[in-house]
């Protein structure tokens, strides 16, 4: 704690407690404290939490009212135009990356049109 939260710990009395005040209190006196600012620690963090977690409710209806519309296109399957000759069960169709099995095909030389169905 700093030295300005020390000097005013007993706030909510209207009474200003000062660090040479903490300092001189009995053992008995600073237990009671203690548990006061517990007590007030936990009142606050719970009351703290069900805020949060009502915003957190709204966020995630939120988020579902938006996911609910955007269902993804469904395409069309797309029939393979390139077939491995040393492998024929593996096939690309010519849409995204190039599978390695072509890729390494094309470094050592062959032409893509080599590999056409």
């Amino acid at each position: 704690m700093t030295h300005t939260s020390l000097q005013e710990l007993n706030h909510d009395h209207g009474a200003v407690m000062k660090l040479n005040d903490i300092k001189s209190l009995p053992l008995e006196k600073l237990w009671d404290l203690r548990e006061k600012i517990m007590r007030a620690l936990a009142t606050k963090l719970t009351a703290e939490k069900s805020v949060l977690e009502v915003r957190l409710q709204k966020l995630n209806s939120q988020s579902q009212m938006y996911q609910v519309g955007k269902a993804r296109k469904s395409y069309p399957s797309v029939l393979p135009k390139y077939r491995n000759p040393s492998e024929p069960s593996e096939t690309w169709a010519g849409r995204g990356r190039q599978p390695r099995w072509l890729v390494a095909a094309l470094k050592s030389g062959k032409q893509i049109d080599d590999f056409r169905i």
